[in-house]
């Protein structure tokens, strides 16, 4: 039988308050769940008074505008294209246009489609589970087999039913979704082809040569060499010419109708102005809370000590907490705000290809704080420049050497990289080792490999591709 004994340890470790636990969970919610975060807080208790400003609201979403910028100093000619821009949007907005009305998912598309079939209970959940695989792209991330590997041999589920799910899903809108790689969606595309768009499809050899292509022989396609594949198909020059035409209107990304850029449609949290020639940041005054503590209910409670009304007391407690975080929120997001616009100023006069190296340590460093609420300060945190509305995590960036012993930002040379592309002969496209040697020759030592990582990161197809599609593109013209 053990015997029981009392002891005495000491120990260190690290308790989290609730008021320090708020401030973290503050300083990482975006704008748009602040708004929702302080208008519960307000439902909840009734020390706290204030106002919440609906971001959604044309009201809000007015105030931080292009204009604000562009009346500053701003090179007239500047100004008015940002002006312009600022108008264009505005004009969009108004206009009734589906897409931009559209909130929808692609997952909530995509289960929308699945809840109007008669497929079973267990049909549904295992195509429900194959559409929450899809990517961005529409396509599947895993194999069948690795998802069946996944769901484990307890809910005995046969290939043949993971088959059968993805055969229903690939008969869903968009055309294309559900493919593992892009050979295979094109070939879902052309299985149900939209002869509005693509009449030269209605031509029975022209449609089988247009398969054919995407199903075996794409690297040739890719290549250009189109007597190549003339020979391999066996048809006409013109009925290759029409297939080759028709496949390059196809959709290599089936969702990419869903797919936007998060920034298009957030509400800055920091507004970029050139003060005396120099850029300085502030905070957008509508993305923050109004709040204070009701002083009535609070001088009527009185001393919290003794008083039959703890419960009360709790909440002025947690209100002046809350205010509290809100301020120290915001200030931190202004103090990284202003440090990275400092390091960033050329980039506000001469924009992406001016953008310095910069890190999470850098200015972690400089003021004081730890990396991870650098990080949280700038997650979901955007700032409207005279670029756009852009996350503050966007003005981070590896360095890359130059000739002259300084540093750029890998951001700059994409930049450069899509400029030269964009400049390029169509039917002479560089290829990522010209490139690395016109970079080489402006100044910038970047390796072939790092190229091809950035055009890859930029979308940007291979030089056989683009030279493709050119040829295509004067085909069809």
């Amino acid at each position: 039988m053990s015997r029981q004994s009392i002891g005495i340890r000491f120990g260190q470790h690290l308790a989290l308050t609730p008021a320090l636990q708020q401030s973290i969970k503050l300083l990482q919610l975006s704008s748009l769940d602040l708004e929702a975060e302080v208008a519960r807080a307000l439902d909840e208790n009734p020390m706290l008074e204030g106002e919440v400003t609906d971001l959604s609201s044309p009201e809000a979403s007015a105030q931080p505008t292009v204009q604000t910028i562009a009346a500053q100093d701003v090179p007239r000619p500047q100004a008015e294209q940002m002006a312009r821009a600022g108008q264009h949007h505005r004009d969009d907005e108004a206009g009734e246009r589906p897409e931009s009305a559209a909130t929808e998912s692609l997952r909530e598309y995509l289960l929308g489609q699945l809840g109007t079939t008669r497929a079973s209970a267990r049909d549904a959940a295992l195509v429900g589970l194959l559409i929450e695989d899809l990517n961005d792209d529409g396509f599947l991330e895993s194999s069948l087999v690795e998802i069946q590997t996944m769901l484990g041999p307890e809910l005995d589920v046969e290939l043949d039913e993971l088959h059968a799910a993805l055969s229903l899903l690939q008969s869903f809108d968009p055309a294309g979704v559900g493919a593992r790689d892009l050979a295979q969606s094109l070939c879902l595309q052309l299985q149900r082809p939209d002869f509005e768009c693509l009449p030269a499809l209605r031509d029975p050899i022209v449609l089988k040569a247009a398969q054919v292509i995407c199903e075996a022989h794409l690297d040739v396609l890719a290549s250009g060499n189109m007597n190549r594949l003339k020979e391999l198909l066996g048809c006409s020059t013109e009925t290759l010419q029409q297939a080759h035409t028709s496949i390059l209107h196809l959709n290599p990304r089936p969702a990419s109708q869903w797919t936007r850029p998060a920034a298009d449609f957030a509400v800055p949290d920091v507004l970029v102005r050139k003060k005396n020639g120099v850029w300085q940041a502030s905070l957008n005054d509508a993305v923050v809370p109004k709040l204070k503590v009701n002083t009535v209910y609070a001088q009527a409670l009185g001393n919290p000590r003794g008083s039959e009304y703890g419960a009360l007391h709790d909440q002025v407690q947690q209100a002046r907490w809350l205010i509290r975080n809100l301020a120290q929120r915001f200030e931190t997001i202004l103090r990284v705000s202003q440090a990275i616009v400092t390091h960033q100023q050329l980039f506000f006069d001469e924009g992406w290809g001016a953008l310095r190296p910069l890190t999470l340590r850098d200015i972690a460093g400089e003021l004081g704080l730890h990396e991870s609420t650098v990080s949280r300060a700038t997650t979901q945190k955007f700032m409207l420049t005279p670029f756009g509305t852009l996350e503050l995590k966007r003005f981070f960036g590896a360095g890359l050497a130059t000739e002259g012993g300084e540093a750029t930002s890998s951001t700059a040379v994409q930049t450069r990289i899509k400029a030269l592309i964009d400049g390029e002969d169509r039917l002479k496209p560089l290829s990522d080792g010209q490139l690395a040697k016109l970079l080489d020759e402006e100044g910038v030592s970047i390796a072939r490999r790092t190229v091809a990582k950035y055009r890859e990161l930029m979308r940007i197809p291979t030089a056989s591709l683009r030279k493709s599609h050119a040829h295509g593109q004067r085909i069809a013209s």
